[in-house]
């Protein structure tokens, strides 16, 4: 069997997805995703490593990796990197058809058939297009489970119902208006105070029923980021994520010392070998990575082992598409320290089912994957029907 085609394909509705199906001679399929900058991945797809795979056998997954590992682009979650995490994730799919077996399977097998999954306060217009910045949150704009607006106005009602649902867990960034206004270097007493209000909304209402993670975006300097966890004790989080931008690892230190909570990170980095530069500081208290950044599958299961090794747990990140979502519960189904699994329901009841064939299933507040080999998905037939789509192939001459 051999890759006889690589296409890419790109909805404008949601603009900062890029899928990648890898075609083979013998008429199998497998399907990646990513996320961020979808023009420039699907360029860098066709223009560099399309050349790469084509005629290759792609159950040499460990082998075509170490070959898109370029001079430049492999330390980072830029460009080359998401393109080589889309490829690497369908690589697993495509072995997975092949063996007939589901990824988690493949991975050593499951080690429980749920996890338990907390939910990423997103609206379902969060993120469609262009970057992490408070202007792409679709503040304001009137559709189902506007979750975030929720968390900033009725948190306490937005508990309450999660918990109905089953779901013992939720994750907010209050901080981000406040972080954007001073650029990070300042909160004052009263941006302060209306973040906080989430908190302690939530804890009035449904006491310590319900977990809560606190997003930062990496959005914050040292100093305010260690003033706000100071002020966040009281209500007793269950983590703080990416407060400052992971650029200076060691510095992670200073905050974690200073946190009551643990100091989880980071979906922006990439390799196991910035994850080894994190779990060095010794301020990681929860690994997160993102399989569609940090090099895809391979990679990820790889950082879970390492950070096993350092009796930390993981939490795979999704907060982008439904390929990444089953990749991630594979990966969180097999791997003996994984702690949670992300997902965000005004993702999953909206506009996945629109996109794929199957999603995986959320029950009492857990998560599993769809049945099936590989993924247990597939793009659905009817894609071109209901987005505006661009396909592009490459292909031997």
């Amino acid at each position: 069997m051999k890759i006889e085609k690589i296409e890419t394909i790109r909805i404008a509705e949601h603009a900062n997805i890029c899928w990648v199906l890898v075609h083979t001679d013998e008429g199998l399929t497998g399907l990646g995703e990513t996320f961020f900058g979808a023009q420039a991945v699907e360029a860098y797809l066709h223009e560099t490593a399309a050349p790469l795979l084509i005629g290759r056998d792609p159950l040499q997954i460990d082998g075509i990796g170490r070959a898109l590992t370029g001079y430049l682009g492999f330390a980072s979650t830029g460009v080359e990197t998401r393109g080589n995490s889309a490829i690497d994730i369908a690589l697993w799919d495509l072995f997975g058809k092949v063996s007939g077996q589901p990824i988690a399977q493949l991975l050593g097998g499951f080690t429980r058939p749920t996890i338990r999954t907390y939910n990423t306060c997103a609206g379902s217009a969060y993120m469609q297009k262009g970057g992490q910045t408070v202007a792409n949150y679709g503040l304001g704009k009137r559709a189902a489970y506007a979750d975030l607006d929720a968390f900033l106005h009725h948190a306490d009602d937005l508990a309450e119902e999660l918990l109905a649902s089953g779901i013992t867990a939720m994750k907010i960034w209050p901080f981000d208006t406040a972080a954007e206004k001073s650029g990070g270097l300042y909160i004052s007493a009263a941006d302060m105070k209306a973040a906080l209000a989430p908190f302690e909304m939530i804890r009035k209402r449904v006491g310590d029923k319900m977990d809560v993670m606190v997003e930062f975006h990496s959005m914050w300097q040292l100093m305010p980021a260690i003033q706000i966890a100071r002020e966040l004790a009281q209500f007793r989080t269950f983590w703080h994520e990416d407060p400052i931008r992971m650029d200076a690892l060691g510095d992670l230190k200073r905050y974690a010392e200073a946190s009551t909570a643990p100091l989880c990170a980071s979906e922006t980095l990439a390799t196991r070998w910035r994850f080894r530069d994190l779990l060095e500081t010794q301020a990681a208290g929860v690994v997160m990575l993102d399989l569609s950044w940090c090099g895809g599958i391979s990679e990820a299961r790889k950082i879970a082992a390492m950070a096993e090794a350092w009796h930390l747990p993981v939490a795979p990140h999704d907060c982008t598409g439904p390929v990444v979502l089953a990749a991630s519960t594979h990966l969180s189904l097999n791997a003996t320290n994984a702690l949670v699994q992300e997902s965000v329901r005004a993702f999953y009841h909206t506009w996945y089912p629109e996109v794929v064939t199957a999603i995986p299933t959320v029950e009492h507040g857990f998560i599993t994957v769809p049945p099936g080999p590989g993924l247990g998905m597939d793009l659905h037939p009817d894609l071109d029907k209901r987005f505006t789509t661009t396909r592009r192939t490459s292909q031997a001459n």
